[in-house]
């Protein structure tokens, strides 16, 4: 009985919300590609479903031209998050680095990021929001890290300075929250 109460209040405090939860009948209308081009740069960037049902962000960063990444975002309703929020991704990479970006307003100029390394194997990523620092264009920003009460945009971003081709397949993106 008491395991019982103690699991009752643990799934009470932790509240999972998932943010997508990838299959073979998603809507990815909403993921948008955004590749160096904007700044005149020449990587190609393209997100789709996967036979399996995983979302599959492939393509090739070029150098030329100034350019240097590509990156796939999706918008949602605003969620609520606290400073204990932290989010989990299961995914599958390529070996290469990435980053993790989110917004809590989709206008702001800037994000909050973080970078992870795939391992060319399923994984399941933490990130913790609070760990998340303001960047812009590359730019670490001198403001505080992430401590919003709300996220509506999260950005996959491969941008390693280098030319090369990549592949990040998505399964489930998961906000915890206490």
């Amino acid at each position: 009985m008491k395991f019982l109460f103690g699991t009752i209040i643990f799934f009470m405090l932790i509240n999972p919300l998932t943010i997508f939860d990838f299959n073979k009948e998603s809507n990815i209308r909403d993921w948008q590609i955004v590749n160096d081009g904007v700044m005149g740069g020449l990587s190609v960037g393209n997100f789709s479903l996967s036979p399996e049902g995983h979302g599959l962000f492939t393509g090739e960063i070029s150098l030329e031209n100034n350019g240097g990444f590509s990156s796939v975002r999706h918008r949602f309703d605003k969620i609520r998050v606290t400073k204990e929020s932290y989010i989990i991704i299961r995914l599958k990479g390529d070996g290469k680095n990435y980053q993790f970006r989110v917004k809590d307003n989709s206008s702001n100029y800037y994000s909050y990021i973080t970078n992870f390394k795939t391992t060319g194997e399923w994984e399941e990523i933490k990130i913790l929001l609070m760990d998340m620092y303001p960047s812009f264009r590359g730019r670490k920003l001198d403001l505080p890290n992430f401590s919003r009460d709300y996220i509506e945009e999260i950005v996959f971003l491969i941008g390693n300075k280098k030319t090369e081709k990549f592949k990040l397949i998505l399964d489930k993106i998961v906000l915890y929250q206490k």
